[in-house]
């Protein structure tokens, strides 16, 4: 137990940051779902609800590699409020538009590109102060904290958005997405002090020698990079995913809103377990074969389930072997990436890092909608019999679940394919 104070004495400044954060995390992910059924419900369109995270990660992506640059310039706590700020705007001003009753979809694409924007800069600032308020024996803690919070988030977000929504409306969510981002604020704002680094000549150097000097380390780091490359193809497959799950949950026999909160809630508590898990869990001989095994266990299994099962329970345990494993990947992978980047350079080389593995996330996004509004759903309404419908079932929806079996197939490859991939095993070595 006194080992146990002790922890929480030291990690005291990173977890009141983190319960904060998190609280203002939970708001912003209300908002969102809630706004991804309000799209759907107009539209009908799996590629129109795509589109709005491509419009959030398309400036995130694009302006990563120079943000992360002004990141290592710039104070972090004051690169946190002033982009905390941005994003809760946006967010202000989608209230008045559904106020006034005014709200279409092509509003939410342009603010949620500003509010990608706004997270291309935070980001960033944030990881580099996490490194900074928290001791260096707690980094794998580290990512179990962030998938703690991000199950509690996928676990609440449909109990609650569902709930306020049915009773209260849309715009009783945004004011507690508000409510929260004014917590986290005032938090950030008042209690929270976040040290230097210890190399203080960032700020002397010029800008474009910023962003040089972070793509130059991460070309010398081949490890490091196959590493981003890796998560950057499973981040194409997973966002591929994430556009097909809504147009499936939402229009195949045996779905509905109902069904989506309750597979993405057993997520959430898959995740939380999986945190928990990775929280106690020593540090292994092989972070590596950690991080390999995981996500071939998680590719190789709940896409699968998705695709071939037709009620919630099978959706469900799809989902718990999916990302039972997954916050202990995400664990070592953080542990690696802080151990190894300096921390006079983790701003910049975090957001390289952001351009390379993120950019496939919008991408896959589109190509997720667009395949399964043009290709699979119209290829599937032509299969009233026969071998694809049995599998598969047939109407709407029977199309994203062939789809889920191909995406299946395609997280598979990629797993197998940069697990022999010399460069990421030698990181082991150093």
């Amino acid at each position: 137990m006194q080992k146990f104070f002790n922890a929480i004495y030291e990690m005291r400044i990173f977890l009141i940051l983190w319960l904060s954060q998190s609280f203002s995390t939970l708001g912003s992910s209300m908002t969102a779902y809630s706004l991804v059924i309000w799209s759907y419900n107009q539209n009908g369109s799996a590629l129109s609800t795509a589109l709005l995270m491509v419009c959030s990660y398309a400036p995130y992506v694009i302006c990563s590699i120079f943000a992360g640059a002004l990141s290592d310039k710039w104070d972090k706590k004051k690169t946190m409020l002033i982009s905390d700020c941005g994003a809760a705007f946006t967010t202000l001003i989608v209230l008045i538009l559904l106020i006034t009753d005014n709200l279409e979809i092509w509003h939410i694409y342009i603010l949620n590109a500003v509010s990608g924007l706004m997270n291309t800069v935070q980001q960033p600032a944030s990881e580099v102060a996490t490194s900074l308020i928290l001791p260096k024996k707690y980094y794998q803690k580290e990512g179990s904290f962030r998938y703690l919070s991000s199950s509690a988030s996928s676990i609440l977000t449909p109990i609650i958005t569902t709930a306020i929504m049915g009773i209260f409306g849309m715009k009783a969510v945004i004011f507690f997405d508000l409510f929260s981002f004014l917590t986290a604020f005032l938090t950030l704002l008042i209690f929270i002090k976040i040290p230097s680094c210890e190399t203080r000549n960032n700020a002397d150097e010029k800008f474009i020698d910023l962003v040089k000097g972070g793509i130059k380390w991460l070309r010398n780091e081949r490890g490091i990079f196959q590493l981003i490359m890796f998560l950057a193809s499973i981040n194409l497959v997973a966002s591929m995913y994430d556009a097909a799950f809504p147009a499936m949950m939402l229009s195949r026999n045996g779905g509905s809103e109902k069904i989506m909160g309750i597979v993405n809630a057993v997520i959430g508590i898959t995740s939380l377990i999986g945190s928990i898990i990775a929280s106690l869990s020593k540090t292994p001989k092989s972070r590596v074969r950690v991080i390999c095994n995981c996500l071939l266990f998680s590719m190789s299994t709940e896409n699968f389930l998705l695709a071939f099962g037709n009620n919630v329970w099978a959706w469900s345990v799809g989902g718990f072997l999916g990302w039972i494993f997954i916050p202990l990947m995400d664990t070592n992978l953080s542990a690696v990436m802080r151990l190894r980047i300096p921390e006079s350079m983790q701003g910049r080389i975090y957001s390289v890092r952001n351009s390379l593995q993120f950019f496939t996330i919008p991408l896959g996004y589109f190509i997720g909608g667009f395949a399964v509004d043009y290709i699979f759903e119209p290829f599937m309404s032509w299969q009233k019999s026969g071998v694809l419908s049995a599998l598969f079932g047939v109407g709407k929806g029977s199309g994203a679940a062939l789809f889920f079996f191909v995406i299946a197939l395609l997280g598979v490859g990629v797993c197998i394919y940069f697990r022999r991939d010399k460069a990421i095993w030698k990181l082991e070595d150093e």
